[in-house]
């Protein structure tokens, strides 16, 4: 999906296709579930790693508001296409600014953020990348505070992705590839674990989810 070559109409598709699926799974209704439990309740700097449309950002900035708290979010992604799209999406929310930015090379100083997120994302690295990019993200989040949404490795998921595939993903080439392939790069939650003490985040906690949803919480 963050290919160079992705034509715009394409990429639009796929980052629908993903933000209605993770309406459908309620992969970002377990990740506000966790946000009270993370982020302190007067105004709070959010930053969101990999943001691809910027729905999980539209989502802190409602849940936020719905409960009258203030939040400052800075949303980033590092592939540029992406970062536009998201841009355009978020342009009536002033809580919400973009930036293009990797996970491995975060452009920020320690302790910016109350909580820095990363969702959708980790699967898509490999080898001393996974661990390192936890570990920038505990070093820009104050306390090291951390939530990863994850996909929970498993044949039933690896299934259901298939399905997807040749069904309601069949006409956008992005997801029909991509999709089956995130499960099978995927976590069990044991795994998940291990990579965020590996990381050094702090008192690592992996709470499962519907529909194979993994949440990585760490917090001071």
């Amino acid at each position: 999906m963050d290919g160079p070559d992705v034509e715009r109409t394409e990429l639009e598709t796929a980052l629908r296709h993903l933000a209605r699926i993770n309406r459908w799974t309620g992969a970002r209704r377990a990740l506000l579930k966790h946000l009270p439990t993370v982020v302190p309740p007067a105004g709070s700097r959010i930053l969101d790693v990999g943001t691809g449309g910027a729905d999980l950002p539209l989502a802190v900035a409602g849940w936020a508001e719905s409960r009258g708290r203030r939040v400052s979010i800075v949303a980033v992604d590092r592939h540029q296409a992406t970062l536009e799209l998201a841009r355009q999406r978020v342009a009536h929310r002033p809580e919400i600014r973009t930036l293009r930015a990797d996970v491995l090379r975060l452009p920020f100083p320690a302790g910016a953020f109350d909580l820095a997120l990363l969702s959708m994302t980790l699967h898509h690295l490999d080898g001393h990348a996974l661990t390192h990019a936890l570990g920038e993200l505990a070093r820009v989040a104050e306390g090291g505070r951390v939530m990863v949404g994850e996909l929970e490795r498993s044949v039933p998921n690896y299934l259901g992705a298939r399905l997807l595939a040749a069904t309601i993903w069949r006409g956008n080439g992005v997801t029909r590839h991509d999709g089956p392939i995130s499960v099978r790069r995927a976590f069990t939650p044991g795994e998940l674990l291990e990579l965020a003490r590996q990381a050094g985040l702090r008192a690592p906690q992996v709470h499962r989810h519907p529909f194979y949803r993994l949440i990585l919480i760490a917090s001071a």
